[in-house]
């Protein structure tokens, strides 16, 4: 910030601060600067636009209105709370003086919707249709043409529930094609035996790693059942209540199955010590969450079979919205994890039946999968009042429906798709190489001795673990004993050839 520069909110900040509203923070906010000049200053995700005070001089509540409209998107969570409060003949005179003004039809049609009353104005009855998400700025669902202000709604869903999500370069459509066909290449690249192995081995390590970021190892029994699940992604709809029901069963304790969305307030946190909990995620509460989990089943369903937004977008909402909406007491992040997979196999993103084992790259890199969520769970948690009892039980004491109504899911998708550019790139390369690698080591180990396969497979992960020798302590196990010492230092050769990193170019 310039010395002495005195900034004065303008649009929704200046909305916000008028009528003491504190919601979610938009992506952008609006200042004038005395002295100043046109500048834009970025805070991670947040940008703050400067304006010199000359270039806007703004004073009443419609001013700022059309100011947010026209410079700053759809923030509409806020317009919930301010257009109630005006009155609809001061809306009505700020209508009729620009009747077929973009913004003036768009505040109409919010104003009516979420006030719930009627403006004394009559219908238009001429004059193109506006959008009311602006199609260059957001990814905007099917359109409903709105006969009264001349309004196409695009939204992804309805004025009640609607997540949003800008158009970014990192989201632009092309990219998603690109990874596409760069893991359809990698796939080719692989004899079909060795592919086949890598299928079951992907759907292995993402049971493995999808439990490990939770801190958690599944028995043989729940892993196979996850990885029988992984498998279905995409052919069968996991987007029912019933389906995600069915799906917690699989891959949680039977004692926390649950029969349909929880009835008790949860939060996600870990203790400190004995009677001091750090809260990270507080959702919503049970009253409020059968409206959101319809919603989100009807918007899910939607971008499954749209292609609205690109596949990797679509995945990040529909998994990000369910872990913070957390409808079950136990498997929310395990099932939130599925979800990308199964958005993605039902959009057809990658080859068919190929899994990208992307939880490898989250469990790798906890901060950066932390900040994505913690993109809406920090402002959020800032504006929850919540108790905690002696017994862990939560309370939130103040009303939060629409904090979740309107998540803006642009950061998580952003995030989702470097995950995945990783997964593609670095991740899925390195796993064929190994199993390449293997299927080598394993052939040549069949010319110094034919080992039986389970003791075949120990002798060669032994070695792996041991920079490529077998132990002294390990030749001693009941597997090795009868090995000669010339058949161990060849079956040792064999793997470290196969193993050998490839000659620079």
């Amino acid at each position: 910030m310039l010395p002495g520069r005195k900034l004065l909110p303008i649009g929704y900040a200046w909305l916000a601060q008028q009528f003491q509203l504190d919601p979610i923070p938009h992506f952008v906010e609006s200042f004038t600067a005395d002295p100043g000049v046109r500048l834009t200053e970025r805070k991670g995700s947040r940008a703050r636009e400067i304006y010199p005070h000359t270039a806007h001089r703004l004073s009443t509540v419609f001013e700022h209105l059309d100011f947010a409209l026209k410079r700053e998107g759809l923030h509409l969570q806020l317009l919930r709370g301010v257009l109630p409060r005006l009155a609809a003949n001061d809306v009505a005179a700020f209508v009729r003086a620009t009747p077929t003004g973009a913004n003036a039809r768009r505040l109409a049609h919010l104003y009516e919707s979420f006030s719930g009353r009627r403006l004394p104005l009559p219908d238009l009855t001429m004059g193109n249709y506006v959008p009311l998400a602006d199609p260059d700025l957001y990814f905007t669902g099917r359109v409903t043409k709105l006969p009264r202000w001349r309004i196409n709604h695009n939204l992804l869903h309805t004025l009640e529930y609607s997540a949003m999500l800008r158009r970014t370069p990192a989201l632009a459509p092309e990219r998603d094609a690109a990874l596409h066909r760069r893991c359809a290449e990698l796939v080719d690249e692989v004899a079909p035996e060795i592919f086949l192995r890598a299928l079951r081995y992907l759907y292995a390590k993402e049971t493995r790693t999808s439990y490990a970021i939770e801190h958690e190892t599944p028995t043989q029994q729940r892993a196979e059942r996850f990885m029988a699940l992984l498998a279905r992604a995409g052919a069968e709809d996991f987007l029912t209540e019933k389906s995600l029901v069915t799906l917690q069963h699989a891959i949680v304790d039977p004692r926390f199955a649950a029969t349909g969305w929880r009835t008790v307030q949860n939060y996600v946190g870990r203790t400190l010590a004995p009677g001091m909990e750090e809260i990270h995620l507080v959702p919503p509460r049970p009253e409020d969450l059968g409206p959101l989990m319809q919603a989100w089943q009807e918007t899910a369903r939607y971008l499954a079979n749209s292609e609205a937004v690109p596949p990797i977008a679509a995945a990040a909402l529909v998994a990000w919205s369910f872990v913070y909406f957390h409808p079950f007491e136990d498997g929310n992040g395990r099932i939130h994890r599925f979800l990308i997979h199964h958005l993605l196999a039902t959009r057809r993103f990658g080859p068919a039946g190929v899994l990208l084992p992307v939880s490898a790259v989250l469990l790798n890199r906890p901060a950066d999968y932390d900040a994505s969520l913690e993109a809406f769970s920090v402002p959020l948690k800032a504006r929850t009042d919540y108790d905690l009892s002696a017994d862990g039980g939560l309370t939130v004491n103040n009303a939060t429906l629409d904090h979740f109504r309107y998540l803006d899911c642009t950061v998580m998708a952003e995030a989702l798709h470097g995950f995945l550019a990783e997964t593609i790139e670095r991740e899925i390369p390195a796993e064929l190489r190994f199993l390449q690698s293997y299927e080598a080591a394993r052939a040549a180990m069949r010319d110094v001795v034919d080992l039986p396969e389970p003791a075949a497979n120990l002798f060669l992960r032994l070695c792996l673990q041991n920079a490529g020798s077998l132990s002294q302590a390990k030749r001693r196990l009941a597997a090795f004993i009868r090995l000669t010492d010339d058949e161990i230092s060849g079956l040792e050769r064999a793997i470290a050839t196969a193993y050998a990193p490839p000659p620079p170019n």
